[in-house]
């Protein structure tokens, strides 16, 4: 081609109509074919890459995922395997089928025993090789990764080695991935790969590493925020304050692993607890907060009344019984009538908090206007109350 031709379309230009049947001869149209097939790879990967980096939580990063690799293949389920905190070992399950979550029973507690066999085969493998070289898994795990029938196992690796591991099942429509395709996988993979790691190091970043809940500097990012959040917009929210009571019996008696369980432990029937939105972190030592976002008084008491009677029929795993953990609560709402800051309103769920110890502990007390309020609700007198009992302290 010349310049002459340079605007105009290459089918149609007469040049090209002149010479049909040579250029085809000669493969030049399966090559332009082919090339624009790479082009459209190419542009899918990209917008990939693009919808991947755009997530900010865990869930929507595999989500934008599944959905370019359904768009693409529709295999018959992808299932995320992942590590959700660098330095433990615990694994984050999550499955797809037709776009959609779904349940999966998979016996997988750790992705440790995978470690060996990526780090030689750091790429997509077909599931039948992986059966065949690996030869320390769990014959449990073999044998249910048998029956989900994966077709390709491929590993999210990073600078600290393998994050986890992604299941595909065989394609619904045709047999077999091509090399294409797999090369697809493989690039996307290390697009989500990238994205999982910038995920786990902010979260690693804002996480408190023994409990897995907010750190101390995060809260008070957010409570600042949210102060200034209520005063621009009229609106209410409150803020959370506990400690476990009598901790020091824990870390003395029975000793600091001890200490530790429960602290693991009440971190997560704290999740457990919560609704979504809620901001729980860890203070410092056995104290806790929980910044409860739009949320008046009234219901956040009712927040902190269930989360502590959730506290009292926790079960603490441990080699001999540990004493009954319970907790005490301080409680503070702040609006856009309140003219205070961070500082002050910690103070005030501390004050509270105080109260709650001093009058016999687990139990929650409550900061209000100016004067502080003490709520005591025990199993005894308000199984069938709906409003709590306040009385001025």
């Amino acid at each position: 081609m010349n310049a002459e031709i340079d605007n105009l379309d290459f089918i149609s230009s007469p040049k090209v109509v002149e010479n049909y049947k040579f250029l085809d001869e000669i493969g030049v149209f399966k090559h332009i074919e082919r090339l624009n097939k790479e082009l459209l790879d190419c542009s899918n990967l990209l917008s990939g890459a693009v919808d991947i980096f755009n997530k900010i939580s865990i869930t929507e990063i595999l989500d934008a995922a599944v959905w370019k690799i359904s768009d693409r293949f529709l295999p018959s389920f992808i299932t995320f395997l992942w590590k959700p905190h660098q330095n433990r070992n615990d694994v984050t399950i999550k499955s797809y089928k037709n776009y959609k979550p779904v349940d999966i029973n998979l016996p997988v507690q750790t992705i440790a025993p995978f470690i060996p066999f990526f780090t030689r085969f750091p790429k997509p493998v077909a599931y039948e090789i992986f059966e065949f070289q690996e030869k320390n898994l769990d014959p449990v795990i073999l044998d249910r990764l048998k029956e989900l029938d994966p077709e390709l196992l491929i590993p999210i690796m990073g600078p600290f080695g393998l994050y986890g591991i992604v299941l595909i099942g065989r394609k619904m429509i045709s047999k077999g991935y091509t090399p294409d395709e797999l090369f697809f996988l493989e690039q996307l993979m290390s697009f989500l790969s990238q994205a999982v790691q910038n995920n786990l190091h902010y979260e690693h970043s804002v996480r408190d590493v023994k409990t897995g809940l907010y750190n101390h500097g995060y809260f008070l990012t957010r409570l600042s925020e949210e102060i200034a959040r209520t005063k621009r917009e009229d609106a209410v929210s409150s803020l959370l304050v506990m400690d476990v009571d009598k901790f020091k019996i824990f870390n003395d008696t029975y000793g600091h692993l001890a200490g530790d369980r429960v602290l693991e432990s009440l971190a997560l029937t704290i999740k457990q607890s919560l609704r979504t939105g809620d901001i729980p972190s860890r203070f410092g030592g056995e104290e806790f907060t929980i910044l409860l976002i739009n949320t008046p008084r009234q219901t956040a008491w009712l927040v902190a009344e269930r989360l502590r009677k959730s506290v009292e029929e926790m079960k603490v795993p441990w080699e001999i019984p540990l004493p009954q953990v319970t907790i005490s609560l301080g409680l503070v709402s702040f609006d856009s009538k309140m003219d205070t800051n961070a500082d002050e309103i910690i103070s005030r769920a501390d004050e509270a908090l105080y109260k709650s110890k001093e009058n016999g502990r687990n139990r929650t007390s409550i900061w209000g206007g100016g004067l502080l309020f003490r709520i005591q609700h025990s199993r005894e007198n308000t199984e069938d109350k709906q409003d709590p009992d306040i009385v001025t302290a």
